[in-house]
């Protein structure tokens, strides 16, 4: 059961930060990444970590632990959603 709330949390993390870069990239904007900030970086970020996360909740076999595995992935996508709500750039301060 820690097992399948583990990677359901990492799946979470990966996939909610995932997102952004994706739908970023796939609209042809700029958005910040550690590699760089063009669309198409964006887009193999995103697609990376949509597929990693993919990878970790396979690996988490929800079907065995339905809850956990929800539990996991809600409170894994929190603080990735929290922080791109941020809104932040890179060099931004209050």
């Amino acid at each position: 059961m820690w097992q399948t709330v583990l990677l359901a949390f990492l799946a979470g993390l990966l996939a909610a930060n995932a997102y952004p870069h994706f739908t970023k990239g796939i609209a042809a904007e700029r958005f910040p990444t550690v590699f760089g900030s063009s669309p198409r970086v964006n887009v193999l970020a995103g697609w990376a970590g949509l597929a990693l996360a993919g990878l970790c909740l396979l690996g988490a076999h929800p079907v065995r632990h339905p809850g956990g595995a929800l539990l996991g992935l809600a409170v894994g996508a929190l603080p990735t959603a929290l922080f791109h709500a941020a809104g932040r750039t890179v060099g931004d301060r209050d």
